[in-house]
Formats: structure tokens, sequence, C-alpha cells
């Protein structure tokens, strides 16, 4: 069994914590929604507990999975714990991973009948890593809802092996996924998407174009 030091531990629980709570004061995790990882040494990830409410985290609700799924401890892992640990698995350069239930992207993700969102003309792209122009033009896959997730976790990684540039994805009626070399930057990449699913959103309502 892999094992892990203490102080990784609570540096990356630590930083899952801050950012949890950041983003329910944003209204982004209702509920108990929602689920957060952070890479650790020796192909491990701690990650948040089934069932906890992200903005009252303790460092009891974080555990640690190795890139199988598969825990070290005896908590209970997120139902969603495969779509984190097969894309760590998939790029190594990917240690952060954060999902949320936000009204933006869960009704983003019904109203588009496409199985991708496009974005184009927006400052803001800037904010994903290797955009440095409004002139280009992003593509966010989207993917069916299941509750089969190793099924939906093999379709993720089919679509990245294409080689598109990616950041994110929706889950229709469900949420996002966002990833980063780091937990900064996967916050970027959330906040940006955030930002511009509600720009799309408020479109939407004035031209009644989706």
């Amino acid at each position: 069994m892999n094992k892990y030091s203490i102080d990784e531990f609570k540096k990356a629980s630590e930083a899952i914590i801050q950012t949890a709570s950041f983003l329910d004061s944003k209204g982004w995790t209702p509920a108990t929604s929602s689920n957060f990882s952070h890479v650790m040494s020796n192909n491990l990830c701690a990650i948040t507990v089934s069932g906890k409410h992200k903005g009252r985290l303790t460092p009891d609700d974080i555990m640690v999975v190795d890139f199988d799924g598969v825990p070290v401890d005896d908590k209970k892992p997120s139902a969603e714990t495969l779509l984190h640990t097969t894309l760590y698995k998939w790029d190594e350069k990917i240690t952060s991973i954060l999902h949320t239930h936000s009204v933006n992207s869960t009704i983003l993700s019904r109203l588009i009948d496409k199985p991708y969102w496009e974005i184009e003309g927006y400052e803001l792209q800037k904010a994903f890593t290797g955009i440095n122009t409004h002139e280009s033009c992003i593509t966010i896959p989207i993917f069916n809802n299941s509750q089969d997730i190793p099924t939906l976790a093999q379709e993720v990684i089919e679509y990245l092996d294409k080689g598109n540039p990616c950041w994110a994805y929706l889950i229709q009626g469900h949420g996002v996924y966002t990833w980063g070399k780091n937990i900064d930057s996967a916050l970027r990449h959330l906040e940006a998407i955030e930002c511009l699913m509600e720009c799309e959103l408020e479109m939407i309502k004035i031209t009644g174009k989706r």
C-alpha cells in the first residue's frame, strides 16, 4: 500500500479546505455537492470524502486515494473519484481538480444542444493557460450525465486523447470540472469559466440565441 507523509497530507488538506470555503462563498457548492482533490507523492491524491458540506470541511473530511481510486484509509470517497484520478494518470502536469455544481454550469449544460460549448470574443479567455488573445475559439466539451462513473471517466480521457486543448468540461445538468498545474491555476480556470457561463446565459436572455 502506498504511504504518504502527514505533513504532505496536511498541506494538501489545507489547500483544499481553503479553496472549498471560497467556492462555497460563491454559491457554487450547494448542499453536499462538489468534490476537490490535490496530488500528493507516490501516485496518491487527497480528495474530499463523500457527503460533506464543502463550506464546512475539516481535515477529517479529506482522505487519500491512489490513482486507481482505491482508498488508502477507511473513509468513504466520493462516487466521482475516478473522474479525478483518471485525469491524474492521464497527465502528470495536472495536480489539482475542482468540481462544482453552480447554477450557471447546471443550466448552461442543459441549454446547449451540442456536445460542446464554443467560446470566442471574450477577453477573459486569456485566463486559460496557453490562450493569448480574445480572437481564439475555445471548445468546452459537454458529456451526458451518468451514474456509470468508470465509463464517463473513459469518455473524458478519449476526448482528451484527441489532442484538443482543454481546461474544463461540463456534465449535463450536473456541473463543471476544471483542473490545472496547481490549485491556483485550477481556481483561475474555474472562476473564468463561471464568469463566461454567466455572460453566455445573459446573452441567451437578451438575444434568445444559444
